[in-house]
């Protein structure tokens, strides 16, 4: 089954690649080079295509061709020059060509001639192309910004003609099988952009979209089998570039989740490896392909810490950065340059291509560190206004400061990257509204949490989340309380950092039945397929409370989408006192108050005690219901929940 995979995957990428080497119009501006063939010969040449005016003028092309290796590769095109080809170690099917394109380079189409001592000829066209915008106009998220991730295979399904295809391994939909695909795609992302966009979000994070030609569960996304390829089952290139577009048209954003890590065990090269050490433990997994299972896999040993651990053995490291993450997913191993080199122009190709505004980098701390720091400087270098963020998953903010840019980490480890996400911070508002109150428990774990800002280098480029994909939603975790739900919503909302939500949680999506489930927390959005009973995107058949935190969400991003008190201003807020937590953002003329109260019974507080933030008789406004306060000695707050009150609206 493997190999026909292969040789199916070769053959599609054959075609793909053919499509997107047009014949040139004729220029004047065009350079001269020789006469164009209609037909490409070489089964696979990546990146399928590149650009001009880049920064950096090196290209790397991984050619893979039956006995490649035996052949010389030669180009006539001004301004682009071979520097070195490089044959692999393992394989005679591949080829690395290193190329100069110098400034002088104009787009166009050229002929790679390969020839080898027997006289034999092959021929691919190769284009360049000119870039759609300047580096600098790439401008990435920040602390403006709400993202609104989504799990694409659960959303929305508006075309079921490409639920399934026959030469792929999954061949069936059943979403009765939360571990099954469901059909969901790129086109019913597109078409709720609507929704999305008055919901308050300004960008969305879909989960990978690049085919997953696993044999089971490869919804998620995370297993890629070719990383120059939309997944069928989610649509096509231009699909995802319309996503991009569309996306832009309502002034939002898009990041693409990538994955430097590991590949999935179906991708084409694993039957084909071009190195000895192109994945980690290789030699393992050759001596046991035919049998491969978690019996034979040197699994990671998940030893995060071993990265900053001054007194880590190298096992440790080792068995952290080399081990794989599960048997289906083999490590790549980036020490390799080739690899190293693969992975950068792989995302680059990507920001290029669909016009990224951002990529969330998956598994951050696992791939080799050193690598990492070069990954994200190169695109930050390339696209100085880019942002990336990172996945660590930690609740120690020493580990999520570390690898933020700019950390005065005493290893002299500076990691290029912008942004990282905030397990820590995530976590105490969780254990704040579930505690009951005391001096070391409840509230006070948001007031010291925040308190470890000091440490981080730049706070509000951290991205701040209440759920996502690996963890149980947020209405679960916090046992169903709908107010507590809200509480911690307006806390990240209101928090200096940037702002993540997962799908679902305006409708109180829950996975209370089996807390944790992955399958159950990814479940299919109501309304996103053809027969549902119940609609979100519409409002049909939500309960009253579902439709109420729709509401609620509603009114609190779409303040917080034009509020630079928010996105930019001075944070203050006081000691938690008689079960309430006030914070404070201001910014100019504006200053916004968020109350969290968790008093079931009505409770009167003192003002005076916020005296130093100026606003005795000022009036505010409630965002969420209208109504207007004016702040003067005391406050009644009536009932549990929060308040969220501004002097600008």
């Amino acid at each position: 089954m493997k190999g026909l995979s292969y040789i199916f995957f070769s053959f599609i990428l054959v075609l793909s690649v053919s499509c997107n080497h047009k014949t040139p119009n004729k220029t004047a501006e065009q350079p001269t080079t020789a006469k164009l063939l209609d037909q490409n010969d070489i089964d696979r040449i990546e990146p399928p295509n590149w650009w001009t005016g880049l920064k950096n003028d090196q290209l790397q092309l991984l050619v893979h061709h039956k006995n490649i290796g035996n052949y010389e590769a030669t180009i006539n095109y001004q301004g682009v020059k071979i520097d070195t080809v490089t044959k692999a170690d393992k394989s005679n099917n591949y080829l690395f060509i290193d190329l100069i394109i110098s400034k002088q380079a104009q787009a166009g189409q050229f002929n790679i001639t390969f020839k080898n001592s027997e006289g034999d000829e092959l021929i691919d066209v190769y284009e360049l192309k000119n870039r759609i915008k300047p580096a600098e106009d790439y401008i990435g998220f920040n602390s403006s910004d709400a993202i609104y991730l989504i799990t694409p295979d659960r959303f929305a399904n508006a075309n079921p003609d490409n639920d399934t295809f026959k030469n792929l391994n999954e061949k069936t939909i059943d979403r009765s099988n939360n571990y099954a695909r469901h059909g969901g795609d790129i086109q019913g992302m597109t078409n709720h952009l609507d929704y999305i966009h008055d919901l308050g979000f300004t960008a969305i994070w879909p989960q990978p979209l690049l085919t997953n030609n696993m044999n089971r569960g490869s919804y998620h996304g995370y297993a890629i089998t070719d990383l120059y390829q939309i997944d069928p089952r989610f649509g096509t290139l231009e699909q995802y570039k319309e996503l991009s577009q569309k996306a832009k048209d309502k002034n939002m954003k898009l990041i693409m989740d990538q994955v430097a890590n590991h590949c999935g065990l179906e991708h084409w090269w694993m039957q084909d490896l071009p190195f000895n050490d192109w994945v980690n433990y290789q030699e393992n997994y050759e001596k046991n392909i035919e049998n491969w299972s978690n019996e034979f896999t040197i699994n990671s040993n998940h030893r995060r810490t071993s990265n900053q651990d001054i007194y880590a053995s190298q096992h440790d490291k080792d068995g952290h950065g080399q081990g794989w993450f599960v048997a289906s997913m083999p490590d790549l191993n980036q020490r390799n340059p080739f690899m190293a080199k693969y992975i950068i122009q792989n995302s680059i190709w990507w920001i290029e291509t669909a016009q990224l505004d951002g990529i969330r980098q998956d598994t951050y701390p696992y791939p080799d560190k050193d690598f990492m720091s070069d990954w994200a400087g190169a695109i930050m270098t390339e696209y100085p206004n880019f942002n990336i963020v990172g996945e660590e998953w930690s609740y120690n903010p020493l580990l999520i400061g570390y690898w933020q840019d700019g950390a005065n980490n005493k290893d002299g480890y500076d990691s290029n990257l912008k942004s990282t996400m905030d397990f820590a911070m995530q976590a105490n508002v969780v254990n704040a509204l579930n505690e009951e109150e005391s001096w070391d428990k409840g509230l006070v774990k948001i007031y010291e949490g925040l308190a470890n800002d000091f440490y981080y280098a730049n706070p509000k480029s951290i991205l701040i989340f209440e759920g996502n994909h690996d963890m149980s939603r947020i209405f679960t975790q916090l046992k169903g309380d709908i107010d507590n739900t809200k509480m911690a919503v307006a806390t990240y909302a209101m928090m200096p950092r940037i702002l993540q939500m997962y799908y679902g949680t305006e409708i109180l999506m829950n996975d209370f039945d089996k807390p944790g489930d992955h399958g159950l927390v990814r479940t299919d959005y109501p309304g996103g397929w053809s027969g549902d009973t119940k609609n979100a995107f519409t409002g049909d058949g939500l309960s009253s409370n579902e439709k109420d935190m729709q509401t609620f969400i509603s009114k609190l991003l779409n303040y917080r989408k034009n509020s630079k008190a928010i996105h930019d201003g001075k944070t203050i807020h006081f000691a938690p006192f008689m079960g309430t937590y006030f914070m404070f953002r201001e910014f100019e003329d504006e200053t916004v108050v968020m109350i969290l109260n968790k008093n079931d019974e009505p409770i009167t507080l003192d003002l005076k005690r916020y005296a130093e933030i100026g606003l005795n008789g000022k009036s505010l406004t409630n965002i969420i219901t209208g109504e207007n306060l004016l702040w003067n000695d005391s406050i009644k707050l009536n009932r549990k929940g929060v308040i969220i009150l501004s002097t600008k609206i």
